[in-house]
């Protein structure tokens, strides 16, 4: 079984619905500068202990585990993005 990890949600204060996961509260060192700059100052939310099988809301637990152990950030976009900002978004990973 895949160890608990402790993650820290920020909101984008520019793109609705859209937000950032981070191992470590305040810490934004593995986020790439380009994605903070489109994403804009944080805005810290809430924390919790995220696992492989955890139920969430929008996102694909698994995937958001990978991502925080492979990168070490996770980026949660909004629904109503077009494809080719989704797509240029997630370029930025």
């Amino acid at each position: 079984m895949s160890k608990p990890l402790t993650c820290f949600i920020y909101r984008s204060e520019r793109k609705a619905d859209t937000y950032l996961y981070v191992l470590e509260k305040d810490d934004f060192s593995l986020v790439p500068d380009s994605l903070m700059l489109v994403f804009g100052e944080p805005e810290f939310s809430f924390e919790f202990e995220l696992t492989p099988t955890r139920s969430l809301a929008k996102e694909d637990p698994a995937l958001v585990y990978s991502n925080l152990k492979k990168q070490g950030f996770h980026l949660q976009l909004a629904d109503d993005l077009l494809i080719e900002q989704r797509l240029a978004l997630k370029g930025v990973n």
